[in-house]
């Protein structure tokens, strides 16, 4: 019987639910009715979007109000009550649909504070997220500024756009200072670079830091600015940061052959390989080799980095040598600089090689970067070209299948990884 009196309740609120959804959907298609016969359009100034929206947030003012008084509106219990309804406002706010203007209620003694649209709020918080994403993506507040007159039909200043991406400083920079992982299997380092206008415009990089974690999870470690050049010792600056927000091991950093780094990382972890980024290695040498030449130096080239192993990487890089060390003898100088830091990918697991050998990682991270710092042109100061360098890496990966696909990219590798540098890893775990 119980049982008999539960099916019977779920059933009764199932048939009591179905003619609300009907009753909301005939609703809405009465009012989208109403609006096309009248000749009334959804969205744009004076639409039915518009419309409804100054509708819900008068009401929902109304309803604050009446919470704060206690009474409704008309209500003899408010007679002489000590604070009263004290007419109203007009007021214009930024939505999502545009610009609406809607009334506010006050009462008599100043002390309603509403909270749908705050005192001094002009914007729906909405409005704000969506100009912080035109911002991420590289648009200039003048092209932000177009876009919402173009498409809400909304005067909004630059100085407004301006103070509403200030907002990101703020979450900025406790995320560059907040604590890392005390381990990571692989580090990638590199350098965009930025016009910034101090007196002159000219070329400052910017440093980014990525990191993979124990997980396989992608983490960008931070962003610094420097004042020219991919200097080893602003590396040192950088990693000794990195290392006191916690990171006390790095079993491998990869890099594009920076000259001096690898004495600067032995300074912060000195167990800590560091690996020369092939693919940075190969665009180096094209840079002394005529076009014409290209795709046979990378031939040539290419049985040296895929080797099976260090003494046979040596044998094959003499035989590239002998073919192309007269004709471009400063390319046989780059890899014989480099070959300390190239060949330590080589001695180890296949996977291992695969992941770490290109900073084909960070080059994905740092293209989009550049998409949005190309769009802005320069920067008047390097605030500036941080805080856009710091919107775009947060909308890399709205959806979160970037972090899926990294972490089942290299679930193999990071095996090898704890197997090849003797537990480092699980020991971090325990």
């Amino acid at each position: 019987m119980p049982s008999e009196n539960v099916s019977e309740a779920e059933g009764a609120k199932s048939a009591k639910s179905v003619p609300t959804r009907t009753v909301d959907d005939q609703l809405i298609e009465e009012l989208v009715g109403r609006a096309q016969a009248e000749g009334l359009q959804l969205t744009g100034e004076g639409g039915l979007l518009q419309q409804l929206t100054k509708r819900l947030l008068e009401s929902a003012l109304e309803g604050e109000i009446t919470d704060h008084l206690g009474y409704d509106k008309h209500d003899p219990a408010g007679k002489n009550g000590g604070n009263s309804r004290n007419g109203r406002r007009a007021k214009t706010v930024l939505t999502d649909v545009g610009p609406v203007e809607i009334t506010v209620p006050r009462d008599r003694d100043g002390s309603f504070e509403p909270k749908i649209v705050k005192k001094r709020q002009k914007r729906l918080t909405g409005v704000d997220e969506m100009v912080i994403s035109l911002a991420a993506k590289g648009l200039t507040t003048g092209e932000v500024q177009a876009h919402l007159a173009e498409v809400y039909g909304a005067e909004v200043s630059r100085q407004t756009i301006s103070t509403i991406t200030d907002q990101v400083l703020e979450g900025m920079a406790e995320w560059q200072n907040r604590p890392l992982d005390m381990i990571y299997p692989v580090v990638f380092i590199d350098a965009i670079h930025v016009k910034i206008r101090d007196g002159a415009v000219a070329n400052r990089p910017v440093y980014v830091a990525l990191a993979v974690t124990t997980e396989g999870r992608r983490e960008i470690l931070g962003l610094w600015a420097g004042d020219g050049g991919e200097g080893a010792k602003h590396w040192l600056h950088i990693l000794t940061e990195i290392k006191n927000r916690g990171v006390g091991d790095v079993l491998m950093l990869v890099c594009d052959g920076l000259k001096g780094l690898p004495e600067a990382v032995e300074t912060v972890w000195p167990q800590t390989i560091v690996q020369t980024c092939v693919v940075h290695l190969l665009r180096n040498s094209f840079r002394y080799a005529a076009r014409q030449d290209w795709d046979k130096i990378a031939r040539v080239l290419k049985p040296v980095y895929t080797a099976a192993t260090e003494g046979a990487a040596l044998e094959r890089f003499a035989e590239f040598a002998d073919t192309w060390g007269r004709k471009y003898p400063a390319i046989v100088k780059l890899w014989e600089n480099a070959w300390e830091e190239f060949t330590p990918f080589l001695r180890f697991d296949t996977e291992i090689r695969r992941i770490v050998c290109t900073t084909n990682a960070i080059e994905s991270v740092n293209a989009r970067i550049r998409r949005a710092v190309k769009a802005r042109g320069h920067f008047p100061n390097e605030q500036a070209a941080l805080k856009c360098v710091y919107m775009a890496i947060m909308s890399l990966d709205p959806t979160g299948k970037g972090q899926a696909r990294w972490t089942m990219r290299w679930k193999t590798a990071l095996n090898a990884f704890d197997i090849t540098f003797d537990g480092r890893l699980s020991a971090a775990r325990q």
